[in-house]
């Protein structure tokens, strides 16, 4: 710092006059503790970015379409007309020293709560926690908009988002992917049916598979040929409580007439319409009747014996009819690629067709509409064969539709900064505008790194030769020089093959059962039964309660639907008086119960569970006001979770308390339980699981999905191993983000997203955690 210059770092000297000799008396008050301060007064303190997150009870699903308004308003800020997200806020945005994102991928809700005790530092870090939708192909692109422009001269240095393409031209067909897969000669339309070994590889429902025992086949198993009917067939999904179900079903023939167009009533209560994409409503589904079975009756009726069904990605279409149909001919496949990626339906109908279909102006898709441009794909690659096809040159156009936009104009500053306001309010052809071309257009380079390559499409292809080390080390050189960073971590395929996780799947609805059950007794021969319901019920909902009777004396077996209420039945009836016996009351001895206590003493500790408790014992008459009244001398009471059942939409006799203070929450614990011994129903402890977890926990004790008992068990002893070591990878993988987190600077926004999983195998939620980087507020970690 210059001579004579403040502490503060301004312009007028420290003294009184011009060579910044000190006032007469300076040093006297410096001498008596005045500290020499500023004249201006002391530095002012920088101010801090915080997150604030209405994440509690029932608030806590958040879709990729939410994620993607927190990631565009975090980059971009109110300078670039980017509004706050709808669900959160942030503070201080302009504050911020950067955002990154971390992606899990393959991985879910599942992985983090069945390896909880390895993820040591991302349930300390992270306060803020939510479920996501399962996962779909193109995950990344619905973070951060459609449309990217990310090839590696546009990003970050270092970054490994793609690997350089040759594009081939007409002149050099031979290359070309559709040319090297069927050849330049025009083929009869039994040429273009999936083989068997094309079904099992794009996960199609066969016989025999595993899962599918219970699919209705169509039975259309005559000899195809030439001549065989196409009929075109698309399906627009809800997402229930059991997975994703058919709400709206679309048939159409050879000559694009429409033989079946019904909305489907799911039997499972339905978490997220998806009305962007199903067009479904509510109010829509409001006075359906048809069941998934009428459906199933009526296809099957409908396609005659050597039936040839059309459609894009129909894969996901007949597992969400839960049919098997054994010739199908799929665009998403037909139109090929390099690297297995695959075209859109909507860009191939306007590229090949010439027809725009999905557009933003209708609510939702329309499966007829799908289901038809599928069909006329089909026939034009028929009609024209590959050749033809090959020629239309869908690379070139496929990018250059893309580039279009953001290479307008580019020569200069003012009309770029045009380009990205209409990127950003109202794109003629993007439903969610690409917010990392406005960073790269004004000179902030967005980084990219991971296994995970992304193209054009925004679909993803794996690049196993490089390290989750690897990756991390790139990111600790690479992500301070960046505003804006995705880090992509992931598992070899082996970790994630469908096999091991049904395994980690039962494995975990088991270890949830039994954590969920007490035993209770000895009883009399006589004792009362409703007596004990009535007890143990004060600690919370009962799920089954049934008498044990192999036992010398009778005892009861209690599952309850909450974690807490299993855990106060432990903590306040063992060795008490119940209908008229000194009881015991225990969980279940099994191998998986062996580290209860260190999971539920790890669960009160939860940085998410900070300031809530559970209270049980409320009359399922009382509502939120309610209980708002009765609790309201409680200080600091900041929300209120009266958990429904799911499927009956009813209250539940407990409920969760949070608070402002965790001082406040163990106040409120011993006043509540105050009530009690002065002969309250009421009765209270540390929250275990409420919002997302809670939910989850109920959707995986639901969930009757088939597990494929027979695999498992010849596989028990393989699957073993690769389970410990995934537990050893996720240790390690933990650590990773720990290592990454701490080398971020303050006022960094970081979120950590498992993107879940997707397939005919079964769908599992994804799981997300946040929170800004301050190294004062989690130093204990």
């Amino acid at each position: 710092m210059a001579k004579g210059v403040c502490v503060n770092g301004c312009k007028r000297p420290r003294g009184g006059g011009e060579d910044g000799e000190e006032p007469r008396g300076a040093r006297k008050k410096r001498r008596l503790g005045d500290g020499g301060v500023c004249p201006h007064g002391p530095k002012p303190k920088e101010k801090s970015s915080r997150l604030s997150a209405a994440l509690f009870g029932e608030d806590c699903e958040i879709s990729h379409d939410q994620m993607y308004e927190l990631l565009k308003y975090a980059a971009l800020g109110k300078c670039h007309n980017a509004t706050q997200p709808s669900w959160c806020h942030i503070y201080h945005q302009s504050h911020l020293a950067g955002v990154v994102v971390i992606v899990l991928h393959e991985m879910s809700q599942l992985h983090f709560y069945k390896f909880y005790l390895q993820f040591k530092h991302l349930r300390k870090v992270f306060r803020h926690r939510f479920t996501l939708p399962p996962s779909s192909a193109n995950f990344l692109a619905n973070l951060y908009g459609e449309g990217a422009n990310l090839n590696p001269q546009n990003t970050a240095q270092g970054s490994t988002s793609t690997s350089s393409r040759c594009i081939p031209n007409s002149s050099n067909l031979q290359w070309d992917p559709i040319i090297q897969k069927y050849g330049e000669e025009k083929q009869g339309l039994t040429s273009y049916t999936l083989t068997l070994e094309e079904l099992k590889k794009n996960d199609y429902p066969m016989k025999g598979s595993p899962g599918c025992e219970d699919y209705m086949h169509t039975e259309c198993d005559q000899q195809r040929t030439d001549s065989s009917p196409l009929f075109g067939l698309d399906c627009e999904m809800c997402l229930t409580a059991k997975g994703n179900e058919v709400t709206h079903v679309s048939l159409v023939d050879a000559q694009g007439q429409c033989l079946l167009n019904e909305l489907v009533k799911p039997e499972s209560r339905i978490v997220n319409y998806r009305t962007r994409f199903s067009g479904i409503t509510r109010k829509i589904l409001l006075p359906v009747k048809t069941k998934l079975a009428d459906i199933q009756t009526r296809l099957k009726k409908m396609l005659p014996r050597d039936a040839v069904l059309v459609g894009h990605s129909l894969n996901a279409d007949l597992q969400a009819l839960q049919m098997i149909h054994p010739s199908v001919i799929d665009t998403s496949l037909l139109f090929a690629r390099n690297e297995g990626r695959r075209f859109k339906l909507k860009f191939l109908a306007k590229a090949v067709l010439g027809k725009e279909i999905q557009c933003e102006q209708k609510l939702g898709h329309d499966p007829a509409e799908d289901a038809r441009a599928a069909l006329e794909l089909a026939q034009f690659f028929i009609e024209q064969g590959p050749a033809k096809v090959a020629e239309l040159n869908l690379e070139m156009l496929l990018t250059t539709e893309r580039l279009t936009e953001i290479s307008q104009n580019k020569s200069a500053l003012q009309l770029q900064q045009n380009t990205i306001q209409r990127q950003l309010n109202d794109p003629p052809h993007l439903s969610k505008p690409c917010f990392l071309d406005c960073l790269q257009m004004t000179g902030q380079k967005p980084l990219l790194l991971g296994r995970q390559e992304l193209d054009s499409s925004g679909l993803c292809q794996s690049n196993l030769s490089t390290s989750n080390k690897q990756i991390l080390q790139r990111a600790l050189k690479d992500v301070p020089l960046s505003t804006f960073s995705i880090i992509q971590f992931s598992l070899d395929p082996e970790y994630v093959a469908p096999h091991l996780l049904a395994g980690i799947c039962e494995k975990v609805k088991v270890k949830l059962t039994d954590m969920l059950t007490i035993y209770a007794g000895p009883f009399d021969e006589s004792f009362c039964l409703k007596s004990v319901k009535k007890e143990f019920g004060r600690c919370g909902p009962i799920r089954s309660l049934t008498v044990v009777t192999e036992t010398y004396q009778p005892y009861v077996c209690i599952q309850y639907e909450m974690l807490e209420a299993a855990q106060l039945a432990v903590e306040n009836l063992n060795g008490a008086e119940v209908a008229g016996c000194c009881i015991k009351v225990q969980r279940p001895v099994t191998g998986t119960m062996l580290d209860c206590d260190v999971l539920i003493k790890e669960l009160e500790l939860d940085i998410e569970n900070e300031g809530v408790i559970y209270v049980a014992g409320l009359k399922k008459s009382l509502t939120e006001t309610d209980l708002q009244e009765e609790f309201s001398q409680l200080k600091d009471l900041e929300a209120l979770f009266l958990p429904r059942d799911l499927q009956s939409g009813k209250h539940r006799n407990c409920c969760f308390l949070k608070f402002q203070k965790s001082e406040s929450a163990v106040d409120a614990l011993g006043v509540i339980n105050g009530w009690a011994m002065r002969g309250s129903r009421l009765r209270s402890r540390k929250a275990l699981a409420p919002g997302h977890l809670w939910r989850w926990i109920w959707q995986m004790d639901h969930h009757n999905g088939k597990q494929r008992g027979d695999s498992l068990c010849e596989k028990k002893e393989q699957q073993s191993d690769l389970e410990q070591e995934l537990r050893k990878k996720l240790k390690k993988l933990d650590q990773h983000i720990w290592k990454l987190y701490r080398s971020l600077q303050n006022n960094t926004l970081c979120v950590v997203l498992f993107p879940g999983v997707n397939s005919m195998h079964g769908s599992q939620s994804g799981l997300g955690l946040m929170g800004i980087k301050d190294d004062g507020e989690r130093s204990a970690c």
